[in-house]
């Protein structure tokens, strides 16, 4: 009778295993299929430059600015990319106002295009005598960097000029004429630089940075046309849209579009497993939501 027993304990404990393995099966071949299904975007093998700018908060905003690039530039590394500073303009206190970079690698724009939005700090600042948690903001935006097959631009339609760089930037400001300005002429679409200290490299990364823009121009105007409903705005798209909460005396950081929260901020800004794992989130959501889109079609499609 024991052993009888003993045959059912190993059984049951057998099955359970093959039965553990096979749901993680499922789940895999669900989301291999979910891929197929979900037709990829042109820009998701993209390059990109990603541009930071502090939001409400003053000083406080501009220090939480220079924290969120840092951590970009940890994550490229993470990811193997090549991540390269475009424009830079520190604030007076370590902090930073305004900053442009292009990130460079396999598939960095479809992990990327997530972090496009405003996102949301609350904390005590440093600069905070009375032990009072304040708001502050700073935006990001993404915008893919086209070929140029995707993007041709007519050289008769630009206008570049040339001027001395102001501003924190090294010796060489004020002192040549190596600060570029590039305007095209038929968006009114401006794109300037003055990061190098060559007039050429300026040249080379102003117009990097306005091709970025125009080509998300298009993009834009495309997206509108199809009048898309997603939750999830990307890129540039939900640049007004606050999409992420980062509070530090609670050690929380919130991702409103799919309301998931995670804890240990310290971690999460590193730039490593924990903002990846937040991206793959996201980026699961959205194959559903595209899914879901395509379905809907569909069944329009055979209604009619």
């Amino acid at each position: 009778m024991a052993t009888r027993l003993d045959e059912s304990e190993d059984f049951r404990k057998l099955a359970e295993g093959e039965i553990a393995s096979c749901e993680g099966e499922i789940a895999e071949l669900k989301h291999q299929i979910v891929l197929l299904l979900v037709p990829s975007e042109e820009t998701d093998e993209s390059d990109l430059v990603m541009e930071v700018s502090a939001g409400v908060g003053g000083q406080e905003a501009m220090l939480f600015t220079s924290e969120m690039f840092d951590m970009y530039q940890r994550y490229a590394a993470y990811k193997k990319w090549k991540f390269e500073i475009l424009e830079y303009f520190p604030s007076e206190i370590g902090g930073l106002r305004h900053a442009v970079a292009s990130i460079a690698g396999f598939e960095a724009y479809k992990y990327m295009k997530f972090e496009g939005g405003v996102h949301r700090v609350q904390r005590v600042p440093k600069t905070e005598k009375q032990g009072r948690i304040h708001t502050s903001t700073m935006t990001v935006a993404i915008l893919p960097q086209p070929t140029e097959m995707r993007l041709q631009i007519n050289p008769k339609d630009l206008r570049i000029e040339t001027k001395r760089a102001s501003g924190a930037g090294g010796q060489h400001v004020n002192t040549t004429d190596s600060a570029v300005r590039i305007v095209h002429i038929p968006t009114g679409i401006v794109s300037e630089c003055q990061q190098e200290r060559s007039q050429i490299r300026n040249k080379e990364k102003a117009m990097q940075m306005l091709c970025a823009k125009l080509y998300d121009a298009r993009l834009e105007e495309e997206t509108q046309k199809r009048n898309s409903v997603r939750k999830i705005q990307i890129g540039t798209k939900g640049r007004s849209e606050k999409i992420r909460t980062y509070n530090f005396p609670q050690d929380r950081i919130t991702d409103h579009r799919i309301s998931r929260s995670v804890h240990h901020i310290e971690c999460f800004m590193l730039g490593e497993e924990m903002l990846d794992e937040m991206i793959q989130t996201l980026r699961e959501y959205a194959d559903y939501e595209s899914l879901m889109e395509i379905i809907s079609e569909n069944e329009k499609k055979n209604l009619s």
